[in-house]
């Protein structure tokens, strides 16, 4: 038996009792994942993305390990959220326009300070000021520098449009402004190559691209890893006790853990290994996240639909952007209707073993967008599930 048909075996033995659809954690590849980030950023904390995970007993379960230390939030009511839940140290990732949270994390000295939000311009300073509503916590604060290549004269660049803090004098600058205002202190720098650590460089049947990324992606790490340390001198200057330089994702984490001015490690898909980490050299993983969806119909020879199973993954729409069947080996898409919201037909020769009720185990294309789609994730050791958990859908949070 292969490894895969092993765990299809030990997953379908695990949920008989359970109807599909269900999705699983497979906390054996889930532990050895996160021993994995561990080793890769070779000593420096990692920081857990929570976006990426999307489930508050997972989380506890790994920054009870030893090399994860703090989370890193997607919105500011999650944040508020988790920090009132006891995580206390939480770095929101992206700026917020959120008026009453503001208010509400300006008034209260617990949640001052364990959550840190993120700015990188004059205007995220304004609002927040705008927002205290009497509250007097000084605010933490993060400065967001952007990542991207940028070559011939900034005519092309490459990476996610984020920050407008791209220059060691430009993060400098704003960090003065933040030094010269009172109810706020600053305390870190983030900066995120998702060009580097969001790209897959080993795509299937693309040699060619697969080549001009690597090539992209060390150009970049060289150019990025002499600004940043640039950038860090900078605002030290302003700020001397500068609390953490946050780097890097799931897959760039052994390339920014060896930059000396970064102090800890972003990533948090690594934990649940998605399918758009096949495509990389940098790493393997185990696909530890993973739902089904029951055989529903059998309309003919080599063709099965399951109910459901049409979760696409944010980004720009396209093939990689879907989830894809994974267990039993040899399924595939009709590609006349994909994966549809109510059913998904499946074709290859394994849909002729599949009876009615049965279940096919599907990937996500990305980590913890999956948990928006279903309200608990069962916990499975060997052929067991151990626990049910509720993701923050089900536990009535719905950040975005």
């Amino acid at each position: 038996m292969t490894a895969p048909a092993a765990d299809r075996a030990r997953y379908d033995r695990a949920t008989a009792h359970l109807d599909a659809p269900l999705a699983i954690v497979d906390l054996d590849a889930f532990d050895a994942n996160a021993d994995d980030l561990v080793r890769r950023a070779a000593g420096k904390p990692v920081r857990v993305a929570s976006k990426s995970v999307r489930c508050r007993a997972l989380l506890e379960r790994v920054l009870a390990r030893d090399g994860f230390q703090g989370i890193m939030s997607f919105t500011l009511a999650e944040s508020l959220w988790l920090a009132r839940s006891g995580f206390e140290d939480v770095l929101l990732a992206y700026p917020s326009a959120d008026r009453t949270g503001f208010a509400e994390l300006a008034a209260d000295p617990k949640l001052a300070g364990a959550v840190t939000v993120m700015v990188d311009d004059p205007a995220h300073l304004d609002l927040i000021d705008a927002s205290r509503d009497g509250g007097r916590e000084p605010v933490r604060v993060c400065l967001e520098l952007d990542t991207s290549l940028k070559l011939f004269g900034g005519r092309i660049r490459v990476g996610a449009r984020r920050s407008p803090l791209h220059s060691p004098a430009q993060v400098a600058e704003l960090a003065r402004a933040v030094a010269r205002r009172s109810g706020f202190r600053l305390v870190g720098i983030m900066a995120y190559e998702g060009h580097v650590a969001g790209v897959g460089d080993a795509v299937a049947g693309r040699p060619l691209r697969s080549r001009a990324v690597r090539l992209m992606q060390a150009a970049a790490r060289r150019e990025l890893a002499e600004r940043r340390a640039a950038v860090v001198r900078a605002v030290r200057a302003v700020a001397p006790d500068l609390e953490f330089v946050n780097g890097g994702g799931t897959g760039s984490v052994q390339h920014t853990a060896a930059e000396d001015a970064v102090t800890e490690i972003a990533a948090g898909s690594g934990l649940y290994v998605p399918r758009l980490f096949d495509n990389y050299t940098s790493f393997t993983g185990r696909p530890a996240a993973l739902f089904a969806q029951p055989v529903v119909r059998r309309p003919g020879v080599g063709i099965v639909t399951v109910l459901g199973g049409g979760y696409p993954a944010s980004g720009a729409a396209g093939p990689d952007r879907l989830p894809v069947p994974y267990l039993p080996e040899g399924l595939r898409y009709d590609p006349q209707e994909g994966p549809g919201e109510v059913q998904t037909p499946l074709l290859g020769s394994p849909a002729d073993d599949l009876l009615i009720g049965d279940k096919v185990w599907f990937r996500h294309a990305k980590a913890g967008e999956l948990c928006e789609r279903f309200e608990a994730l069962h916990l499975v050791a060997g052929d067991t599930v151990t626990a049910t958990v509720p993701t923050y859908r089900g536990e009535g949070r719905t950040f975005l």
